[in-house]
């Protein structure tokens, strides 16, 4: 019978967050532009594409994850640090450090090491990101032609891969020391594709051309 083996118990690592919270006392930030968009245009064209019979069975943008996997950071945990830092940074909001699950001896990898950070934003900040991410970011990719329109999960949802963490502008070039991606999924209500399509197409979404898609 096989030696069950057990976790092995790593020492926690305090990562600093650069941000400082909001007092209790802080004035009310102010509404989003895109949640106006939606209540105002959005909604309201989707509700006469598909014929929908009340506006509760409009699909809405539900959330946004944001994924930076770290796996330098094995080796030189200023890596990871540096990562969480522009984490903070592009979404204006804490990351969540990711603990590596299993360990693995040729990568070096120990059970709960840090090897990435996650945000997931909701409500304002996700309609604050979104906006900027279409009108800033997304022209800002390299060689950009337009995101493609294959990249939706079945559910509703759809996920993206950026390259460079430069493309957002409060990343200061001049202070990166390394070039890392992230992932980036939109999680919708929508129960189809199509309709997460035409929900993210009204929000402004750089979508292809459908023709260019198709070659």
């Amino acid at each position: 019978m096989a030696k069950q083996q057990t976790p092995v118990k790593t020492k926690k690592t305090e990562f600093t967050l650069e941000g400082g919270r909001l007092p209790e006392n802080a004035p009310k930030a102010p509404n989003a532009r895109l949640a106006s968009v939606y209540k105002e245009n959005v909604a309201p064209a989707l509700m006469k594409k598909f014929n929908y019979s009340s506006v509760m069975q409009v699909p809405k943008l539900h959330k946004i994850v944001i994924n930076m996997g770290v796996g330098a950071a094995t080796q030189d945990q200023k890596i990871m640090q540096s990562a969480i830092t522009e984490m903070e940074l592009i979404t204006g909001q804490r990351p969540a450090v990711t603990l590596a699950k299993e360990a693995i001896s040729n990568f070096k990898l120990r059970v709960n090491q840090p090897i990435g950070c996650r945000v997931t934003l909701r409500r304002a900040h996700m309609y604050e990101f979104l906006d900027r991410f279409i009108n800033i970011v997304a022209p800002r990719i390299r060689d950009f032609r337009g995101l493609s329109d294959k990249s939706f999960d079945g559910r509703g949802n759809y996920s993206m891969g950026i390259k460079e963490q430069i493309i957002f502008p409060e990343i200061d070039v001049d202070k990166v020391s390394k070039i890392r991606g992230m992932d980036i999924t939109f999680v919708t209500t929508a129960q189809t594709d199509e309709e997460a399509y035409a929900l993210l197409k009204e929000f402004g979404f750089p979508f292809r051309k459908q023709q260019e898609s198709a070659a």
